[in-house]
């Protein structure tokens, strides 16, 4: 099998060299350096999710969703030794020889997203993003594969036998962080139920009938970590180029270093760290059952010099044989549908080859 250069190891390489290969140099309009908002950004907006004030947590939720396509969101009832434990797991996992990491490659001819990988869509021009990742679902049940959950560490999905522990100290730690992952995704649902009917309340609709309209109970979560090492160039380079998410919604956990950009007002601007705050990403699905209503956020992925930064986004998608289209309810003879139905996983396959 054809050995896969991944972004680690070039970067191991290029460090030293001060420089990077060619084929991660940004044509100069997507150069960071160049097209990032050099003033003082206007601040994404930051959502109190505790807010008991219902109606007024629909109306900044939907003028958010509307206005940016992106929002963050404190005091959520996620426990912050949760988000810790699942950002440690991740982090020991890119931090395992590439041999261990390659046990859970994604298959050169898998239809799935699911696996360690590097190349994720069709790459115009041959440019790359300096990004590694790795995908797997964590929920529904059914759809979770346990063949890309890595065994190692130990604390990223289940707890080791007492024989493979030869140290109480380290079985106690395992004990405490153990099924990071599982654990995780527990907490994810409150705060999935209620952006979704928040959301769903926005546009008019009852509180279950937005959720309902992407796959209701088989709502998939499909986790994503993203590790983009230190760059020599980080002027020159990004880690993930403009886009948009496929998904409904996108929940994501960074770490401390600066690096998301979103696009408004036909600026780059950065979005900025909140310890333990939670980021919303308006997709597709959403846009496409809003009718356009809600905006999906067109953002990017800027990297470090000197620092890692990585990265836990859960992207929410409909079952992959669901046909997504406008809700009914939001179109009429003066609003007709601005988009086609289509099943979700003919819309993936054709975003991913760049096929309209």
């Amino acid at each position: 099998m054809m050995e896969v250069e991944r972004v680690q190891g070039i970067a191991s390489i290029s460090i030293p060299k001060d420089t990077i290969p060619p084929e991660f140099i940004r044509p100069e309009n997507e150069q960071p350096a160049l097209t990032t908002f050099p003033g003082l950004a206007p601040e994404v907006p930051v959502i109190d999710f505790a807010n008991k004030d219902e109606k007024n947590l629909v109306d900044l939720i939907f003028d958010a969703s509307c206005k940016w396509g992106l929002f963050q969101i404190v005091n959520h009832d996620i426990p912050s030794d949760v988000i810790r434990k699942l950002q440690d797991a991740g982090k020991e996992f890119f931090e395992l020889t590439q041999h261990e990491k390659e046990i859970y490659a994604k298959p050169p001819d898998a239809k799935s997203v699911e696996g360690y990988g590097t190349k994720l869509q069709k790459e115009v021009e041959g440019k790359k993003g300096w990004v590694d990742h790795l995908f797997h679902k964590i929920w529904p049940p059914a759809a979770i594969n346990y063949q890309f959950w890595p065994k190692n560490p130990p604390s990223y999905r289940c707890l080791p036998p007492l024989s493979l522990e030869k140290n109480w100290e380290k079985r106690k730690q395992n004990i405490i962080s153990r099924e990071a992952n599982e654990e995780y995704a527990k907490y994810l649902h409150g705060v999935i139920g209620k952006l979704l009917r928040s959301l769903s309340l926005g546009l008019g609709l009852e509180g279950h009938e937005l959720k309902d309209a992407v796959g209701g109970e088989e709502l998939v979560y499909l986790m994503k970590i993203n590790y983009y090492p230190p760059c020599p160039r980080p002027d020159l380079a990004l880690g993930v180029v403009a886009h948009t998410d496929m998904s409904v919604i996108t929940i994501l956990v960074p770490n401390d270093v600066q690096g998301l950009q979103v696009f408004q007002d036909n600026n780059w601007f950065d979005v900025k760290y909140i310890p333990n705050a939670l980021i919303v990403h308006i997709g597709d699905q959403s846009q496409i059952v809003s009718n356009g209503k809600y905006k999906s956020v067109l953002h990017r992925t800027t990297v470090n010099k000197e620092k890692t930064r990585i990265s836990w986004p859960v992207f929410l998608e409909p079952p992959s044989e669901l046909e997504v289209g406008p809700h009914p309810k939001l179109v009429s003879d003066e609003n007709p549908p601005k988009y086609m139905s289509k099943k979700y996983s003919d819309y993936v396959y054709c975003k991913l080859n760049k096929l309209p």
